[in-house]
């Protein structure tokens, strides 16, 4: 966390409140892995943390907005996800190994943080337009940079011209996220994790360049 924290009355909190503020952040992210966001209650949440409700009331309004900021913070750390993709090459072994990469960094990505996301898709499928803007900010820069790859490769006469390297992006950051949210239901259709991973790479390489990868 960096820059100024402040309490809900706008008071800058000193470096004992922002470890407090951390730990109930903390505390809540960890009962979303076992409990729907709605029934977590802020009394439950002060008494894990070792504290009152008086003073997570001090730092956020309510269980919703505590819950946005751990999405917020989630939705910077998968900006990062951007460097699996840009600058990378898609031709040859290095495309396979893009690929790869590419699929590696959601799923690991997802399982880190997948009580927050799935509480973030959720807030998004109700039309909550708070959880929808973080959940593009969470797929955009994948996006962005795969959008940027087939435009490339059609530059250099790899890729049809016909083919919108947008909606060919967005189709595969979907899927993958999609994917990567339901890990655990493919292992119910006798899919193990080493053999989504390679197969899911496989659909990355031809979307984006058409073409079989060279391994």
């Amino acid at each position: 966390m960096t820059g100024q924290v402040r309490t809900v009355d706008g008071r800058v909190a000193g470096r004992r409140g922002q470890a407090t503020r951390q730990k109930l952040l903390d505390c809540l992210g960890e009962m979303l892995s076992s409990s729907p966001y709605r029934d977590v209650k802020v009394i439950d949440v002060a008494r894990r943390a070792g504290t009152s409700p008086a003073t997570f009331y001090q730092y956020f309004p309510d269980v919703e907005g505590a819950v946005l900021e751990i999405a917020e913070e989630t939705a910077k750390e998968g900006s990062g996800l951007t460097g699996l993709v840009a600058g990378r090459s898609w031709a040859g072994k290095a495309g396979w190994q893009t690929s790869e990469d590419l699929v590696d960094g959601f799923l690991d990505f997802w399982r880190k943080h997948d009580a927050i996301l799935r509480v973030i898709d959720l807030g998004a499928a109700e039309g909550d337009k708070r959880f929808n803007k973080i959940r593009m900010k969470v797929l955009n820069s994948v996006t962005h940079s795969l959008t940027e790859s087939v435009k490339e490769l059609q530059s250099r006469g790899r890729v049809d011209k016909d083919v919108n390297p947008a909606a060919i992006a967005g189709a595969l950051v979907v899927m993958l996220s999609s994917v990567a949210s339901h890990q655990k239901g493919f292992q119910g259709w006798g899919v193990k994790q080493a053999e989504l991973k390679p197969n899911l790479a496989l659909l990355v390489h031809l979307g984006i360049t058409g073409r079989k990868p060279a391994k």
